[in-house]
C-alpha cells in the first residue's frame, strides 16, 4: 500500500501536458504514492454546468492532498455561450473551481515563493553605477491571505434593493446613488481579523524557521483604511511575538516599483489576497515568469499544490509539446515539502538548478523567442525534452543515502 495518496488534477489546456511530466519525475525521486485523476475546469463546465464536480471535491475530502495543472476561465458571458445549448438559460453561473476550492476547504494560506535560479536567462539584471550589469539573487515567499478579500465573490451587477439601502448608509456612496442598476457593479472587500492574524503568524513562522529576516506586510491603509488597516494592525500585534524580525510595512503601488529597485531587500512578504496575487506575480517575473511559478493553498486539513500559469490553449494542441513544465515540478516539490518529504524535494530543487545552471536546454521562453510551432527548429527544448533533461541530472545531484532512490 503506497504510503501517500494525491488527486491529480489536469484540468485544461497545457495542464494536461504538464501534469505527466510531473509524475514521472515524483516517481523518480522514489515518492511512494497512489494518484486519483480527478475531473475539473471548463469541459465540465460545457457538459455539466460546474467546472468543480462533486465527486472531485470529494476525492479531496477523503485524500486531503493535490496536485493541480490549469484551468481555463472567460468572463461571463462567453462562459453562458459555451455551455451545451440545453444548459443555457437555466441559471448556471461559472466560478473559477480552484477559488471554489479554495473557499470549499478553507485553503486560506496560498504561498508563493520567488525564489531565482542562477543563470536563468530570464533572471532580472540592472545595471551598475560604474557600467556593466549585476544580477541580484532574489528570495522571496509571499504569504497571501486566499479565501477572503475581493476574491470572496460577494459581488452584483444590478444589486438588490436591500444591498443599495444599506450602502446607502455611508456617505461614500452619495455620487452613486442614482446610478441605475443595470449600470452598477459592485464587489465587496472583506477582511476578517482572525484570518489577517492568522496569515500573519504563519509568514513570520515562515520568516523564523527559514531564517528571513524580514517581513513585508503590503497593503493599501492609506487609502483603504478599514480593510488594508487590519491587515496592518494585525501584522503589527503579531511581529510583538517576533522580535528577532523586522516588520516592514509598503503601499502595494510602491512595493511594485521597488522590487525592480532592490529585490534583494525583501524576505517574505504577507498581504490580502488581490494584493498578494498582483506582488507574487510582480516577483515571479523577476526569476523567469510563469514558468517557474508554483503555490501552495494550505488549509488546516487539505492542501492542493500547482503552478500558477494558465492553461495557454493556443499551446495545447502543439506536438510536441513545448511549455516549460518546471513550474509544475516547483508545485511538485512543495507537495513534497508539505508532507516532510524534505530530501526529494531538494533532490528536485536541485536538479532544476543544474539544467538551468548548465544552459543546455531551454524551452522556448527561457529562450526568449514568442511561443509556436517552430520554436523546436529554432533549438528550444520540448515539454519532454526539458523533463528528460531534469531526471538526468537527478543521479548528478543526489546525495550518496539518496541514490538507492534513483537505481
Amino acid at each position: 500500500m503506497a504510503k501517500y495518496t494525491v488527486v491529480t488534477m489536469p484540468g485544461d489546456g497545457i495542464g494536461k501536458q504538464v501534469m505527466p511530466e510531473a509524475l514521472r519525475l515524483l516517481k523518480a525521486v522514489g515518492f511512494d504514492a497512489e494518484y486519483f485523476q480527478a475531473d475539473i475546469g471548463w469541459e465540465c463546465w460545457r457538459n455539466e454546468g460546474n467546472a468543480l464536480p462533486e465527486l472531485t471535491v470529494e476525492l479531496l475530502a477523503k485524500y486531503k492532498l493535490g496536485l493541480f495543472g490549469a484551468i481555463t476561465s472567460k468572463p461571463k458571458k462567453e462562459a453562458e455561450a459555451e455551455l451545451k445549448s440545453e444548459l443555457r438559460g437555466k441559471g448556471y453561473t461559472y466560478f473559477s473551481p480552484i477559488v471554489t476550492l479554495r473557499q470549499h476547504f478553507n485553503l486560506d494560506t496560498c504561498i508563493r515563493p520567488c525564489i531565482s535560479f542562477p543563470g536563468n536567462p530570464l533572471n532580472f539584471i540592472r545595471k551598475k553605477a560604474g557600467g556593466g550589469f549585476e544580477e541580484p539573487f532574489v528570495d522571496v515567499v509571499i504569504f497571501r491571505q486566499n479565501t477572503e478579500g475581493l476574491y470572496a465573490g460577494v459581488e452584483w451587477t444590478n444589486p438588490p434593493d436591500q444591498v443599495c439601502s444599506a450602502l446607502a448608509t455611508h456617505p461614500k456612496f452619495k455620487p452613486f446613488a442614482g446610478t441605475p442598476g443595470a449600470d452598477l457593479a459592485i464587489s465587496v472587500r472583506i477582511i476578517t481579523r482572525e484570518a489577517a492574524h492568522k496569515i500573519a503568524k504563519v509568514a513570520f513562522e515562515w520568516a523564523r524557521k527559514f531564517g528571513y529576516r524580514s517581513v513585508t506586510i503590503c497593503e493599501k491603509p492609506n487609502v483603504l483604511r478599514e480593510t488594508s488597516g487590519m491587515m496592518e494592525e494585525e501584522a503589527k500585534a503579531v511581529a510583538k511575538h517576533y522580535p528577532e524580525i523586522a516588520l516592514w510595512s509598503t503601499n502595494i503601488d510602491a512595493q511594485t516599483m521597488w522590487l525592480t529597485k532592490n529585490p534583494e531587500d525583501y524576505g517574505v512578504i504577507v498581504a490580502s489576497n488581490l494584493f498578494g496575487d498582483v506582488i507574487s506575480d510582480a516577483f515571479a517575473g523577476l526569476v523567469g515568469g510563469l514558468g517557474f511559478a508554483a503555490s501552495g493553498n494550505v488549509g488546516d486539513e487539505v492542501a492542493v499544490f500547482e503552478p500558477t500559469h494558465g492553461s495557454a490553449p493556443k499551446y495545447a494542441e502543439l506536438y510536441p509539446a513545448i511549455v516549460n513544465p518546471i513550474a509544475m515540478f516547483l508545485a511538485a516539490a512543495m507537495l513534497l515539502e508539505h508532507v516532510g518529504e524534505i530530501d526529494k524535494a531538494k533532490l528536485i530543487h536541485d536538479a532544476i538548478a543544474q539544467v538551468v545552471r548548465d544552459g543546455n536546454v531551454r524551452t522556448y521562453d527561457m529562450l526568449r523567442i514568442p511561443g509556436g510551432r517552430n520554436v523546436i527548429a529554432q533549438g528550444a527544448a520540448s515539454t519532454r525534452q526539458m523533463t528528460d533533461a531534469i531526471l538526468a541530472s537527478l543521479g548528478k545531484v543526489a546525495e550518496p543515502e539518496l541514490e538507492e532512490i534513483l537505481k
